[in-house]
Formats: C-alpha cells, sequence, structure tokens
C-alpha cells in the first residue's frame, strides 16, 4: 500500500516475540485479515494480539496509544485495548510494536446496516455510536495532544483538491463535479469557535467491533487511538456517512444535539478523507477504497435530499 512499507509476516512476528517475550513463545500466531493501512495484525494464541507498524510514519501512534489508553479506558461505555508488551525495535523490525488483550467481535458492515428491514438495529448501533463519542467528548481535554484531523477544515483543502484532479485523470470512479461542489459548500461552513474537546479521530468501520445484542448488532468494542486527542468535533462525526444508514445518520445526530455548522463540517471531512483514500487505495487496499466510494455516494445522496426538501419548501 505504501512505498516505504516494511514486510511483516507470521515468521517475522514469531521471531520477535521469541526474543522480546519468551513465556510466549510457544503460543501460535496467525494473520488477521483487515482493511487496515498502517498496521499490521496477528493473533497470538486465545487471548492476546500483535499489532506492528507497517511505515515509520506510523510508529508515533504505538507511543500515543500506550500514553492515551490507560487515561481514555476508564471513561468510555465500551471496552477498547489493554496494551499486556510492549516491543522494541530490533535489527530485523525497526520499529516499536505492542502485545494487546484481544478484543472479541466483528467489524460493522455498512451494506447489512442499510438492508431490508435493518433500520431498527442501524438506529440501536447509532444509539451506541453516540453514546461512545458523548462519552469520549466529555473528557476533560486538559495536556491532550492534538488529534489527527482534528483542525480546520482549510487544512484538509490543498490533499482532497489534489484527489479530485487525480479522480478526474482517471475517470469513472466517482462524480468530481458534484464531489467539488460539496467540498467548497462544506469549507463554506463556520469554523469550530469553541473549546477542543477529545476526539477518537478516526472512527472507520474497520477501528469498530460489534456483537449480536439487543436489537441488533452492538458497539462491543473500538481500538486504534493512534490518532486520538483534541480539536473539533466534527471529526468524530465521519462514522454517519462511513457507516450508517440516512435514517439512523439522523437518530446519531439528534443523540449528540448537533448544530448544522458542526454537521456541516463532519460531513466535509468524511468527504475529504474518501475522496483522498479512493486514489491512493484503489490498487491496494479494497476495503478501504470500497468505503471510500461508499461516503462520497452517502454524501452526495445527502445533498440531493437537502436540495429537494428545499425545493419543496419553497
Amino acid at each position: 500500500m505504501h512505498a516505504d512499507q516494511l514486510d511483516v509476516d507470521v515468521p517475522l512476528v514469531r521471531r520477535l516475540i521469541a526474543g522480546r517475550f519468551p513465556r510466549w513463545a510457544g503460543l501460535p500466531v496467525r494473520a488477521v485479515v483487515s482493511s487496515g493501512t498502517v498496521n499490521a495484525m496477528f493473533r497470538l494464541g486465545a487471548t492476546m494480539s500483535v499489532r506492528l507498524p507497517l511505515t515509520p510514519g506510523a510508529a508515533g501512534d504505538v507511543a500515543r496509544e500506550r500514553l492515551l489508553l490507560p487515561r481514555l479506558a476508564p471513561l468510555l461505555p465500551v471496552p477498547v485495548p489493554t496494551v499486556l508488551g510492549e516491543g522494541a525495535p530490533t535489527g530485523e523490525y525497526p520499529l516499536p510494536w505492542t502485545v494487546h488483550r484481544w478484543l472479541p467481535g466483528r467489524n460493522p458492515d455498512p451494506a447489512a446496516l442499510a438492508g431490508p428491514g435493518a433500520l431498527g438495529g442501524a438506529r440501536a448501533l447509532a444509539a451506541d455510536l453516540a453514546a461512545l463519542v458523548g462519552a469520549v467528548r466529555a473528557i476533560e481535554p486538559a495536556d491532550g495532544p492534538p488529534a489527527h484531523r482534528g483542525g480546520p477544515l482549510t487544512e484538509q483543502d490543498a490533499e482532497t483538491r489534489s484527489a479530485l484532479r487525480v479522480l478526474e485523470a482517471l475517470g469513472g470512479m466517482a462524480d468530481t463535479e458534484a464531489a467539488s461542489a460539496a467540498w467548497e459548500e462544506a469549507l463554506g461552513a463556520p469554523a469550530w469557535d469553541g473549546p477542543p474537546v477529545w476526539l477518537h479521530a478516526d472512527l472507520m468501520p474497520g477501528n469498530l467491533l460489534v456483537a449480536p445484542g439487543e436489537g441488533g448488532q452492538r458497539l462491543a468494542a473500538v481500538i486504534d487511538f493512534g490518532t486520538a486527542g483534541v480539536g473539533d468535533p466534527a471529526c468524530d462525526l465521519i462514522v454517519a456517512w462511513n457507516l450508517l444508514p440516512a435514517g439512523a445518520r439522523a437518530a446519531f445526530r439528534d443523540a449528540l444535539g448537533v448544530d448544522d455548522a458542526t454537521w456541516a463540517r463532519g460531513r466535509g471531512l468524511a468527504l475529504s478523507m474518501a475522496l483522498i483514500q479512493l486514489p491512493y487505495y484503489h490498487g491496494t487496499n479494497p476495503g478501504i477504497a470500497a468505503n471510500a466510494r461508499h461516503v462520497i455516494r452517502e454524501v452526495l445522496a445527502d445533498r440531493r435530499r437537502e436540495e429537494g426538501a428545499g425545493a419543496n419548501v419553497r
């Protein structure tokens, strides 16, 4: 996926475990299939996982998680990763890595949530996600590091416009004209002028785990706090478009009491992320590319519904 990506496989993980944690050397190791973009995941025995950055640029996320997870975990309504061991760089693998407690569950599927008869379950999951976002926001922000993508939308403008140009050149992947108009509209939303709040900052389906519960698939855990920090609350609204269907999206917004400007920025940020991801990952990460297409479709459908409602009012 990346020009500077490291080769990470099961034999390497076995050697790293044997060298750093000999008490676990006899446990089975297997790769975990995921759509993750900057970390490789492996199952270690029945109760642990090993997480290794794929690029040098992702190494800082390891240190951030080690610092933040113990602070945030007691304040959240669902489980988050627990660090059980810290691996140091070696001559064979030059980055820090981590052993976590294994969290059961599976990643939610946006298509299943939008299927016939699924709206009730999607709304139940939306309530869980709103509770999570609300709990994260309620944490005292003092000393919190800046969240990735937690600043103003203008910080994403150059990269978003560059991605739009690439998509236009590739042709057929997205309606770049409509997406450009939607991005311009998002940039016109009033900027956040309140105090920074805590953010997970990467609420993608691949970072959420669900399990069967009352009313359908319920939120069971959230992972990957490598980009967490403080910033604009709009950042954690991206899940409204990358996962929730329109009916549940409204329930998520209502539960959080999101104002129009913050909602517009959240939608713009979800669109920006998708536009940047699609040309970058379309040939290397089918899961991320498919979700990026999904987000673009959902954002543009939202705008068409709003334009239609406006026409009806007039």
